[in-house]
């Protein structure tokens, strides 16, 4: 046996291995040792066979979660895939309408603008398949969106924001002539901007500050062709205001003695209830305002009481003065877009030819005539265009004779055509816009209907009147004569 000395010494000595032989592992060593096996999925995400897809298998759920993605081109190709379920499956729209319009409505924003695009597209489909009666709840939602996009910064989404406008003026006209004074705010600053310091002429808003027209050397258009643009989406929107009056003929109109009055002329028989003393009471209330008789397109029967709407609809065009307060903003824009485009393309050395026009600078001068004589037709009632044609003879006749009628009748003017990349491009652009080409009659012709509503049927300004009319009447008798 060893000594306890020497198996002392026997701990402390190094174990002599082999060469080719590894250590021995300890009894206490833990296996780390495992096996691996492939799986092999046919399908990389199991989908809801439910609901129809489409040919990229994806429902119309995960589309419109496809919309918050942060790549553009997920998005576009999402609205594209809307677009191509919604028209294999109609059924879709009638299911799911409020979140589409909310959805695509929020990239009408987009910073990119395939993806606007391809977002207008997608409101065109759904515009010709759902009437307006089905989308009326939601349009204000869809109005907001829109006047977020006319508003933006970026220029390119304001002038997408006009292809979107032309959707909703095509298929729905009276849910947006429902609400004009923010739209008719935001038309004035697409073209224009405030400013603090003017000239006396110039009109003033509440707080005393000016319009001016504003130049925006960022946009892919010159600023000519971005007025008549907005001019153009302008007159489309005042037509549709005007063609959405309540008609004032027949059973129709009520007048305010037969309503309210003792004169006994009243055709509808107003009733008025207060709803907190009938709510417990056992009194049986007829609907009808001829007591149990067929009602009426026009009743003035209301189950909720006339509340303020707020600034925003109270200041639209419900009273004459709403009318005139607009118009007097408006009108010394347009009068400063007329002088811009009649002089923007003339010779500075002659004068001869001011009255020849290129086809820019006449569409342009036809649109704001156009708007002009939409401005009379915004009168509430038939005596009030009296008092507005009064107003705009008093205001702006002598603006009228000097700039309408300096260089009458105009003509268009032969301009070469050059074959060149810049000039290609531009005509490309101005190709995009609807109502580019105007005739000169068609132009000589409105002047003329502008001109003679402003002449003074009776009083004192008729003797006047006769000499600015006079070549009026000489260019009707010898073009239509």
């Amino acid at each position: 046996m060893k000594s306890k000395k020497k198996k002392r010494q026997d701990d402390f000595q190094k174990v002599k291995l082999k060469v080719g032989k590894m250590k021995p592992k300890a009894d206490n060593a833990t296996n780390t040792n495992f096996r691996t096996k492939g799986i092999h999925l046919t399908e990389q995400l199991k989908r809801d066979t439910s609901g129809p897809t489409t040919h990229r298998q994806l429902g119309i759920n995960d589309l419109m979660s496809q919309l918050h993605h942060y790549n553009a081109n997920v998005k576009h190709s999402a609205l594209l895939g809307l677009r191509e379920l919604l028209s294999l499956n109609p059924s879709l729209l009638e299911q799911h309408l409020s979140r589409l319009l909310s959805e695509v409505a929020a990239v009408f924003t987009d910073k990119d603008g395939n993806v606007r695009v391809a977002a207008t597209r997608v409101l065109r489909f759904i515009a010709q398949s759902v009437p307006a009666e089905r989308v009326a709840p939601f349009f204000p939602l869809l109005s907001a969106h829109l006047s977020c996009a006319m508003t933006h910064i970026e220029t390119g989404i304001q002038e997408d924001a006009m292809k979107v406008l032309d959707v909703l003026l095509e298929h729905y006209p009276a849910l947006l002539a429902a609400r004009p004074a923010v739209l008719l705010t935001n038309f004035l600053e697409l073209i224009s901007h405030k400013q603090n310091s003017g000239g006396a002429n110039k009109p003033q808003d509440a707080k005393g500050r000016t319009w001016a027209l504003s130049v925006n050397p960022s946009r892919a258009v010159t600023s000519q062709q971005w007025r008549l643009s907005v001019l153009l989406r302008l007159g489309r929107f005042l037509q549709a205001v005007v063609e959405e009056r309540p008609v004032e003929e027949g059973d129709m109109f009520v007048t305010a003695e037969g309503m309210f009055g003792s004169s006994g002329e009243s055709r509808l028989t107003p009733l008025c209830l207060n709803w907190e003393e009938l709510t417990y009471s056992k009194i049986g209330v007829k609907v009808y305002e001829h007591s149990g008789a067929k009602p009426t397109p026009r009743s003035t029967f209301r189950l909720r009481p006339e509340v303020d709407p707020g600034p925003a609809v109270g200041e639209g065009l419900e009273s004459a003065e709403a009318v005139q307060r607009f118009a007097a903003t408006l009108v010394p824009l347009l009068l400063e877009v007329w002088v811009e485009a009649s002089t923007s393309d003339c010779p500075w050395n002659s004068s001869d030819g001011a009255h020849l026009l290129t086809p820019d600078a006449m569409s342009v001068m036809f649109q704001v005539l156009s708007i002009l004589q939409l401005l009379r037709k915004l009168a509430p009632q038939k005596d009030h265009q009296d008092a507005l044609d009064a107003w705009f003879h008093k205001e702006y006749l002598g603006d009228f004779k000097q700039h309408f009628m300096k260089n009458f009748p105009y003509g268009s003017r032969d301009t070469p055509k050059h074959k060149k990349k810049v000039d290609l491009k531009r005509s490309k652009q101005t190709a995009a816009i609807p109502g580019l080409t105007v005739e000169p009659l068609a132009l000589n012709i409105t002047l003329c209907q502008v001109m003679v509503s402003l002449s003074q049927s009776r009083g004192l300004g008729r003797e006047t009147d006769g000499d600015w009319l006079t070549p009026l009447r000489t260019f009707v008798r010898d073009t239509l004569g």
